[in-house]
């Protein structure tokens, strides 16, 4: 009775196991696009794979018990190692319905493909050895080595067809369902200002060719559910706050009042890709922070790449909407829920879709750090604006010019600006590493603002690695006398006269500063609004300034003769176009930067007085500030706006002064 009983439970469990087995290489050997019906499959498989691990290991131990006193050891080591197999299959199935696939782990999944299909070849080894190895007396009448049970048949076609039509009917049921999206313009009618292209004077694409809804661009924090660690970085990097920050607000609002609202899209390509491609700029949108505006540059705005259009900039990319799992764009907490668990249950879909080859591209950054203007915008014609890409091609970095560092391979944006950091995120690599998304560059006014003191400590940090150098060369004489007393030449070796001047004598000290580690000019981006000078000075030995150039004062303005590293655009009266309002510039009155691998060589000149006590001690100093004084008054809205200035490099030297005696006769 026992063991009749224990046979119709091994033919419901083959059954069920072959069910099983069959939904996991149905969805492992379908290579096309993750439709409904495979994402129900999965679904499918898992539940089954949970409801049965009990039980295999149930009937494994009872079958154990019963069987381990039979005289069959070939039967029996075969069935020990089955069990092994099979517990090897049910745990790294577990692993995956509760955890899910991540990428430093992804060989689980592997393993358990492979183990399932072992266990599967095994089981029927095993009850081949049995029945060959079984006594006659026992035998069943017309039951052959490979005859299966009609009971088993029957198990089989029941759980089949029922497993079939549960996926038809819940595939049939969702599709019948309304849709999440809504691939419209939110703002109608919808004005076409620059021609029947719906984004321009953006340079961006859809694969679609038109609107997408704003679900299927922003949303980030529903991404952070996931993957928390790359979000919360996301969350405090300047491309989150690229439409938020209190100075962006104030350029575009400026750039709606003089243009329209139209011509914001030339801005909200890269700033803002959910307001931009979700149809919200015409009049009647709005270009508030609380909205689509507070993600800025969301996570699918770079994930949502499909291809690099051009490398001339202004959003020049194209935006392919992922192909949706179950239940996306749904608020409904449950359905959001299982959303997320199929897609950590299955990524391969999520990781084709969001991995897109662009990402890894120098390419892809070039879409928004490079930027012109042409006659729709600026009403003149074609200028040329920042271009840190071309930058970088020109730097020894990109392998792409004449000069080049010692190194063999190219460095990329994404190797300073994306570096590898360790950490559990899902996408991390099998040594715990992914790219943060912090997006480290040179924008410490922002953070500063919001009170993140932790990025802007990061940001300084950044600056100050090394990338850029600072070197007062040290001064010689064409005549130098050390001693009016003879001294052999053979007493003492001297490889160097120092520099020394005498009192009342003009300095001339050449400081130079160095680009050697800023994959592009120093500095980039907004040069026209950034600050970056050299402030040098010059102490005697009891602390008294000598000299000085490039000193703050009392408001926070920089010396107006120092040095400074920046552009000056001038609209077409010659004016310059200082708030940062780009639409009125036609060319620039003034550039200076540093490129890739590139000094420059600044010369400074004074008079030493006649008071000086000791040594000169001279300080050369790189300094930044993230805004110029008159333009953060302005776009912030606060005259009493104190920024932080970060001290980028430094260097000093110390000049010997002597008393100029006069000659005496013989």
């Amino acid at each position: 009775m026992m063991v009749e009983k224990e046979r119709s439970l091994f033919s419901w469990l083959i059954a069920t196991f072959t069910v099983t087995a069959g939904t996991g290489y149905l969805t492992y050997f379908y290579v096309g696009p993750s439709y409904v019906w495979e994402q129900w499959t999965y679904l499918v498989h898992t539940l089954l794979g949970f409801f049965l691990s009990p039980v295999i290991l149930f009937f494994v131990i009872t079958h154990f018990r019963r069987t381990v006193g039979l005289r069959r050891p070939g039967v029996l080591l075969l069935g020990i190692f089955l069990a092994l197999i099979a517990l090897g299959a049910i745990v790294t199935g577990l692993y995956i319905g509760i955890v899910g696939q991540t990428e430093k782990y992804r060989f689980i999944f592997d393993v358990h493909v492979w183990l399932s299909t072992g266990a599967a070849l095994l089981v029927i080894m095993h009850v081949m050895l049995y029945r060959l190895f079984l006594p006659k007396t026992r035998q069943e009448p017309k039951q052959g080595l490979f005859s299966i049970r009609r009971a088993t048949l029957n198990q089989l076609g029941i759980q089949f067809s029922v497993t079939i039509a549960l996926v038809g009917l819940a595939t049939l049921t969702y599709a019948s369902r309304s849709s999440t999206f809504k691939d419209e313009a939110a703002i109608t009618p919808y004005e076409l200002n620059y021609g029947e292209h719906p984004f321009r004077p953006s340079q961006t694409e859809t694969s679609t060719g038109g609107f997408l809804d704003v679900k299927r661009l922003g949303r980030s924090p529903d991404c952070g559910v996931c993957h928390d660690e790359i979000f919360n970085e996301w969350k405090s990097s300047l491309h989150a706050k690229a439409a938020s920050d209190k100075a962006y607000q104030t350029n575009i609002n400026l750039l709606a009042k003089n243009k329209g609202m139209s011509a914001t899209r030339y801005c909200e390509g890269c700033h803002a890709p959910v307001a931009l491609l979700s149809g919200q700029l015409a009049t009647g949108g709005k270009l508030d922070t609380d909205g689509h505006l507070h993600e800025g540059v969301s996570c699918m705005s770079c994930h949502g790449i499909e291809r690099v259009i051009n490398t001339n900039g202004v959003a020049s990319y194209l935006f392919k909407p992922s192909i949706s799992y179950l239940f996306a764009g749904e608020d409904q907490p449950l359905a959001k829920k299982l959303h997320n668990y199929i897609v950590r249950l299955q990524p391969a879909q999520h990781r084709k879709d969001l991995a897109q080859a662009p990402l890894s591209t120098p390419e892809i950054c070039a879409t928004c750090h490079a930027q012109f203007m042409d006659k729709d915008i600026n009403s003149w014609g074609w200028v040329k604006m920042q271009d840190d890409y071309v930058a970088w091609l020109n730097s020894p970095y990109s392998k792409q010019s004449k000069q080049t560092f010692s190194g063999t391979t190219m460095q990329r944006c994404q190797d300073c600006h994306f570096p590898l950091v360790g950490g559990g995120d899902p996408s991390a690599d099998s040594n715990g590493m992914f790219r943060s998304h912090r997006a480290l560059g040179a924008n410490t006014a922002i953070p500063f603002i919001d009170g993140d003191m932790e990025h802007v400590k990061l940001t300084q940090e950044f600056l100050q690695s090394n990338k850029v150098r600072v070197n007062i060369d040290r001064p010689t004489r064409p005549v130098s006398v050390r001693s009016n007393k003879h001294v052999s030449p053979g007493a003492a070796r001297i490889d160097e006269t120092p520099g020394y001047f005498y009192l009342g004598e003009e300095v001339s000290l050449n400081v130079v500063v160095t680009n050697v580690g800023v994959g592009h000019d120093f500095p980039g981006g907004t040069t026209d609004i950034n600050e970056v000078w050299i402030h040098v000075i010059v102490t005697d030995a009891q602390n008294r300034l000598v000299y000085q150039s490039g000193a703050v004062d009392g408001t926070g303005e920089v010396d107006s003769k120092a040095h400074f590293y920046r552009t000056i655009p001038v609209d077409r009266n010659g004016e310059h176009v200082w708030r940062h309002d780009l639409f009125r510039m036609v060319g620039d009155s003034y550039k200076k930067v540093v490129e890739a691998g590139n000094s420059d060589i600044v010369n400074y000149k004074f008079k030493i007085p006649s008071w000086v006590k000791g040594q000169l001690n001279a300080n050369a100093i790189v300094r930044y500030r993230k805004f110029t004084n008159r333009y953060a008054k302005w776009a912030l809205k606060d005259e009493n706006i104190v920024l932080p200035i970060v001290d980028v490099a430094t260097d000093s030297l110390r000049i010997p002064v002597r008393e100029k005696l006069e000659a005496q006769g013989l």
